[in-house]
């Protein structure tokens, strides 16, 4: 059993405790002001109501990489990681801070203050870019505009030997060009229904009764 979503802190803002089990990515969804103690507020997918606070110096760290103008922001993603060595009134307290970012070239080096008397270089490192969602398979998904629609197993067929002028019996045998038109035009109700009668069995013919039963 993994408890480690029993060890979350009951808060109104991320904190150091919610990171104890191990950094978090978190995709950027809005960025507002706060208090004057704490005055960024940046919200993130699946935040549950618990933004984040970055303290002055990952405030820093963000301008330094993005810019000031935190309205581009938004879509970009950042990697947290509880620090225990971040002191407060001189004593070890833990903090948030950041180890990577998204859209940046390569890693940066910022000088940040430490002491009063001292600074020191702050490392982040870029965040790769996830590789995009593989594109659905056309004919999949002209087969599932399909059935939405209504078509029948053989009305398939019957609406697949009308798009191809008697060319195909299914979406596999279409081209690329008419599956897509498919997927982004959809099938019309009254082709659904011409497709659906047109593959339905003809009726067998009345037999005639004989004489005698007349």
């Amino acid at each position: 059993m993994d408890i480690s979503s029993t060890l979350a802190a009951k808060s109104n803002q991320l904190n150091t405790d919610d990171l104890i089990s191990g950094p978090i990515t978190i995709t950027i969804i809005s960025v507002s002001a706060g208090s004057p103690e704490q005055p960024v507020a940046i919200g993130y997918e699946g935040d549950q109501g618990k933004p984040w606070y970055p303290c002055k110096s990952m405030r820093r760290v963000l301008v330094a990489a993005w810019g000031a103008d935190a309205s581009h922001y938004v879509g970009r993603r950042v990697t947290l990681f509880r620090d225990p060595e971040v002191m407060y009134g001189g004593i070890k307290v833990g903090g948030i801070r950041l180890s990577h970012l998204s859209d940046i070239d390569g890693p940066l080096s910022i000088a940040l203050t430490v002491t009063r008397q001292k600074r020191a270089p702050y490392r982040v490192q870029p965040l790769a870019t996830p590789p995009p969602a593989p594109a659905p398979d056309l004919a999949t998904a002209a087969l599932a505009v399909c059935q939405s629609a209504g078509l029948t197993d053989l009305g398939l067929a019957a609406f697949c030997d009308l798009v191809s002028r008697g060319t195909a019996s299914t979406l596999a045998q279409l081209p690329a060009a008419t599956l897509a038109r498919i997927v982004e035009g959809g099938i019309s109700p009254e082709t659904v229904a011409k497709c659906n009668t047109a593959a339905e069995p003809a009726p067998e013919p009345a037999k005639e009764l004989p004489t005698a039963w007349s």
